[in-house]
């Protein structure tokens, strides 16, 4: 269940052409089953109508302070019921007024009296960011400690000039704005996740490998975070981009990974809380690679690899794992049909011995932004509906906490 379920956010739209992403990020939040209330300023009203905003969110669209359709203090009530107030997207005017402390319209009033987080999304020309003017004014943002900054990113803008201002994505504004309101219950916790491939070489450029891209490890890594925890990610070669504070450890083959883990589980698997092992390790190394490439020849046979067994990664945490080990959480890629990954997934369970599996389709999971997942304990197995791998990392994490807990 997202962190947002239920929660009531103010979304404020000022001037920029960015304006239009506000209305995908009403979207999103929706669709996480927020409740919204929009609120334009003057000059965001330039750019993104009222009856979008309005016909998004089911809500009537605040603009002025002085309401007359409203009794009483607009800003007060609205800071009241707001768990968090989102700008987007937020120009340097804004940022300035909000620096100053102004409280002469609606948006300056409600920031002032906010109860909960305060998220903006800057977007301008990147002269205007890099601006002394507007860096002085998010130095001092960011020294009140009251409000948290979701970009800028670097990349093209309206202009057509490429420099840091362009807004955040929708996407990454919404994750964001999960993680401020995500229960903080693992702080203090020590949470290993393993992600990605591992790739085994065959000379010094091939290698066995698969097509996992990391992006469910990371996911879960960013869901643990969120929590508070103190997390550390074991990653086999990937694109995916670790979030700031996360601690990063870089490997390529299996005994590298095993290497990794072990320096940070400890013998007993005591030194982590929670371990959960998504990547998708090779079954199979090379038992040999060659020391230079291996050249295809016109009068001789393709040559043969011979293959030694990787080790069980999962099934060596399980067996050495002390009374007062980590919870331990696996995954089982397989093929077949849902029942018939229910089986693979409770062999493996009881083979293993570990707290949980996270059971998928190979076809749902691989390279994809998706997947389907079902979550096999000892107490019986049941299939999610398809979501979002960040959606589904939050529900993994969930299951993971309420092991942890009953274990303690």
């Amino acid at each position: 269940m997202s962190s947002l379920q239920g929660r009531t956010v103010v979304l404020a739209v000022t001037g920029s052409v960015a304006a239009y992403k506000a209305v995908e990020v009403a979207r999103l939040l929706k669709k996480r089953r927020a409740r919204v209330i929009p609120v334009l300023t003057r000059s965001g009203e330039r750019f993104v109508g009222a009856v979008t905003l309005s016909g998004i969110t089911g809500e009537a669209v605040r603009r002025d302070m002085w309401d007359p359709s409203y009794p009483g203090e607009l800003h007060v009530a609205l800071a009241d019921a707001a768990d968090a107030i989102l700008v987007v997207p937020a120009t340097a005017d804004f940022l300035a007024r909000l620096a100053e402390g102004r409280a002469d319209d609606l948006l300056a009033a409600l920031t002032l009296s906010a109860k909960g987080p305060v998220l903006v999304a800057p977007s301008m020309h990147p002269r205007m960011w890099a601006h002394p003017a507007t860096q002085r004014n998010v130095r001092t943002l960011d020294a009140d400690g009251r409000v948290t900054f979701v970009g800028p990113e670097h990349g093209e803008v309206a202009s057509g000039d490429i420099g840091l201002g362009r807004m955040a994505e929708p996407e990454a504004i919404v994750q964001a704005l999960e993680a401020a309101l995500a229960p903080r219950d693992l702080t203090g916790m020590r949470v290993v996740v393993t992600a990605g491939p591992t790739h085994e070489p065959i000379d010094p450029v091939r290698f066995l490998g698969n097509t996992s891209s990391g992006k469910m490890g990371f996911a879960i890594a960013r869901a643990a975070a969120e929590r508070g925890a103190d997390v550390t990610i074991v990653a086999g070669p990937t694109a995916e981009h670790a979030p700031p504070g996360i601690a990063r450890v870089d490997v390529r083959t299996a005994l590298e990974m095993q290497a990794a883990l072990d320096a940070r589980v400890g013998v007993d698997v005591t030194d982590a809380d929670v371990v959960i092992m998504a990547a998708a390790v090779a079954d199979f190394r090379v038992a040999e690679p060659a020391t230079r490439k291996i050249k295809k020849r016109p009068d001789e046979e393709a040559p043969a690899l011979e293959l030694v067994k990787n080790p069980d990664l999962l099934a060596g945490l399980g067996a050495r794992r002390a009374s007062r080990g980590a919870v331990l959480v696996g995954f089982a890629l397989e093929t077949g049909t849902d029942d018939e990954v229910i089986a693979y997934a409770k062999a493996k369970l009881a083979s293993k011995r570990v707290d949980a599996i996270v059971a998928n389709h190979a076809g749902d999971a691989l390279g994809t932004d998706h997947s389907r997942v079902a979550f096999v304990t000892a107490h019986g197995a049941e299939w999610l509906p398809g979501a979002s791998k960040a959606k589904l990392a939050g529900e993994i994490m969930a299951l993971a906490t309420k092991l942890l807990r009953a274990r303690t």
